[in-house]
């Protein structure tokens, strides 16, 4: 068996082991080396976790086939507009085709009220760690694998580049949304390339023109880019404030109140 086979045919244990080794080790991290302080206790974290099965469940649900199953089936049916490509450079435009497609996708749904109803859901979290990143409601994530499934089907991305994409997706949120303290030198070398805690923190502030800016998931040239880039936020990364005005108390941290966040009607003093 080549090394592609072998990666077709395990595809599920690696992009769930690669989940939850990325998700122990910044969990133990940024306890080690903490950016700031981390409010909510277990209960918030659970929440966070709970979402992220609820989505899960919602999604093996609300499709047969997910993003690696089209991408196998274009490949067979030689469909898709990157077909035909040699297998590095089908891979390389795969992944990032993906990759700038997401920012897209995150840019308009908080441009679009209904979209940015689901996607509240996720910038509703008081606090940011690495639990923050699988925070996202059920309706969201059914949503986006549709978006995803499209743009595999009609562009053909090769199954290899798929398949690095998932991994890095759901190991790149995690890694984007964690606590931990990075050197700082470091992490302003890093983030000329890849989308690092400091810089995305910035995008969970309650300050709407600092909630509308760092949309990027894993390169940030595409804020730079697009003309969405922003540095730092206004009252320092220590004291800044983490979430949406009128989401604030504990009653709309729940589990019950999150699934129901986006049918309740939109609050005036929101995002401003």
């Amino acid at each position: 068996m080549n090394a592609e086979a072998w990666l077709v045919s395990h595809e599920a244990e690696l992009r769930l082991l690669a989940f939850l080794g990325v998700f122990a080790i910044l969990l133990v991290l940024q306890k080690l080396w903490p950016r700031r302080e981390v409010g909510g206790g277990w209960r918030r974290r659970a929440t966070n976790v709970a979402l992220i099965i609820v989505g899960t469940l919602v999604l093996r649900l609300a499709f047969p086939v997910l993003a690696f199953d089209v991408a196998m089936r274009m490949q067979q049916e030689t469909s898709g507009l990157l077909q035909g490509l040699p297998t590095i450079p089908a891979v390389i435009v795969g992944v990032l085709l993906l990759d700038v497609a997401i920012y897209w996708q995150h840019r308009i749904f908080h441009a679009v009220p209904l979209l940015w109803r689901l996607h509240r859901v996720h910038h509703a979290d008081t606090s940011f760690d690495v639990t923050t990143g699988v925070r996202f409601h059920p309706l969201e994530i059914a949503l986006s694998m549709g978006i995803k499934l499209g743009i595999i089907a009609v562009f053909g991305v090769a199954p290899i580049a798929v398949l690095v994409f998932e991994i890095a997706l759901s190991a790149g949120s995690l890694f984007t949304h964690s606590n931990l303290c990075l050197p700082a030198r470091f992490e302003r070398l890093l983030r000329w390339l890849l989308v690092t805690p400091e810089m995305h923190r910035i995008h969970h502030s309650w300050h709407k023109d600092e909630t509308d800016s760092n949309f990027s998931f894993h390169l940030s040239l595409w804020d730079r880019i697009f003309a969405s880039y922003r540095d730092a936020p206004r009252d320092g990364h220590t004291q800044m404030t983490i979430g949406l005005h009128e989401y604030r108390g504990s009653h709309e941290q729940s589990i019950a109140a999150l699934l129901l966040n986006p049918f309740r009607a939109t609050r005036q003093a929101e995002r401003t």
